[in-house]
C-alpha cells in the first residue's frame, strides 16, 4: 500500500474568506497531501472543540478530489443510528473521499461526564456502536440488544457505494482488538516505533482470530511535529506552544514522542514509523508563522515519501 499523508486542518483556514478558504485547501492538495484531518471534541478541556462531521462536510465541499478524515471521533458520546446516517450521508456528498478514526477518548473525563456517558463504559459503547454501525451501512436490517444499546429492524438507506474505512485510535490491548474487529486499521498517537511495530503485529494476530486476517491494512501514525526551514529551535517553540495551549497539560508530558526541527530532521524522526508498518501519516504542524502550516507540512511529506519508496526498494529486492 502506497503512503497517505493528512494535513490538520490549517489553524487559520475558517477564518478566511469562502475564496481564499477554497485556495487554501486547493493548495493542500496541489502539495502532495491526500486528505485534511480534524479532531473531533464535543466540550474539551476548557470548553473548546468541533464537530468532526460538520468539519469533514464543508471541507469536502472546498475542493472536489480532497480526501477529508474524522480524527479521531468520539464515538461513545453518540448514539450509533445518527452516526450511519452521517456516514451515510458523507459517501454521497464526497464519495470515496472520507476515512472515519475513532476512538473512546477519555483525556478529559468531565467531556465524557457532561455528555452523560460512564467514563468507564466508553469501551463497551464504542464496540457496540462499530458493531451496529458496520451492519447499518452493509445494507442490512439490523436488530440488536447490548448492555449500551437496544434496537430493533434498524435500516439506513442508502448503502454507501463506496466503503468508508474505519480507523480505532487508542493505545490500549482492548483498542488494538477493536481495530482487529471492527476496523481496517490502527491509528497511533504518542508511541515508540517499537510499540507501534509489536501494535500491528497484535491487531494482525487478533485479526486472523476474528477471520480477518485478509484485510488490506492501513495502520497509521499522528503526531504533532514542530517545523522551521532552518531553525530547530523555533520549530520546537512552536509545537510546544500549541500542545500546551490545547492540552493544558506540560510539554514534558509528550516531548519525548513530539518530532521538531527543519522539514529533513522532522522527516527523519519520522521515517522510522515507514518500517514499523505505518502507511498513513496524519500530521499536525506547527510553525512559528501559520501561513507557513501547509508549505512546510509538504516539505516533510516529500521527503517522507522518499524514504518510504526507498524501504519499499529495499524490500522488493531482498
Amino acid at each position: 500500500m502506497e503512503l497517505k499523508f493528512g494535513l490538520a486542518t490549517p489553524s487559520k483556514l475558517w477564518s478566511l474568506g469562502w475564496e481564499q478558504r477554497q485556495q487554501a485547501v486547493n493548495t493542500i492538495v496541489e502539495s502532495g497531501f491526500d486528505h485534511i484531518f480534524m479532531a473531533d471534541h464535543v466540550s474539551f478541556r476548557d470548553g473548546s472543540g468541533t464537530d468532526g462531521f460538520v468539519e469533514v462536510a464543508s471541507l469536502s465541499q472546498l475542493n472536489p478530489s480532497v480526501g477529508v478524515m474524522i480524527s479521531i471521533y468520539l464515538l461513545p458520546l453518540r448514539h450509533p443510528l445518527p452516526v450511519a446516517r452521517q456516514l451515510a450521508s458523507m459517501a454521497r456528498i464526497a464519495p470515496g473521499r472520507m476515512i472515519f478514526g475513532v476512538g473512546i477518548g477519555g483525556d478529559d473525563r468531565h467531556e465524557l461526564e457532561v455528555c452523560g456517558v460512564d467514563p468507564r463504559r466508553r469501551g463497551s459503547r464504542a464496540n457496540e456502536s462499530l458493531e451496529i454501525i458496520k451492519g447499518l451501512l452493509e445494507g442490512d436490517s439490523v436488530t440488536f440488544s447490548g448492555r449500551e444499546f437496544d434496537i430493533t429492524d434498524a435500516v439506513i438507506k442508502p448503502k454507501p457505494r463506496n466503503p468508508i474505512p474505519i480507523l480505532v485510535g487508542g493505545r490500549s490491548d482492548a483498542a488494538l482488538t477493536r481495530a482487529a474487529k471492527y476496523g481496517e486499521g490502527w491509528i497511533g498517537v504518542w508511541c515508540s516505533t517499537e510499540r507501534f511495530s509489536n501494535a500491528v503485529q497484535f491487531v494482525r494476530a487478533k485479526a486472523d482470530e476474528f477471520g480477518r486476517g485478509d484485510l488490506e491494512w492501513c495502520h497509521g501514525y499522528q503526531p504533532w511535529i514542530g517545523v522551521d526551514k532552518k531553525d530547530s529551535k523555533k520549530a520546537y517553540e512552536a509545537v510546544k506552544a500549541g500542545m500546551e495551549s490545547f492540552y493544558h497539560i506540560p510539554f514534558s508530558k509528550f516531548e519525548r514522542y513530539t518530532p521538531s526541527g527543519t522539514p529533513a530532521e522532522v522527516a527523519e524522526q519520522l521515517s522510522p514509523y515507514i518500517e514499523s508498518g505505518c502507511r498513513l501519516f496524519n500530521l499536525k504542524v506547527c510553525t512559528e508563522n501559520p501561513e507557513e502550516e501547509t508549505e512546510l507540512g509538504a516539505e516533510v511529506v516529500a521527503l517522507l515519501r522518499q524514504n518510504g519508496l526507498s524501504a519499499s526498494s529495499k524490500s522488493n529486492s531482498s
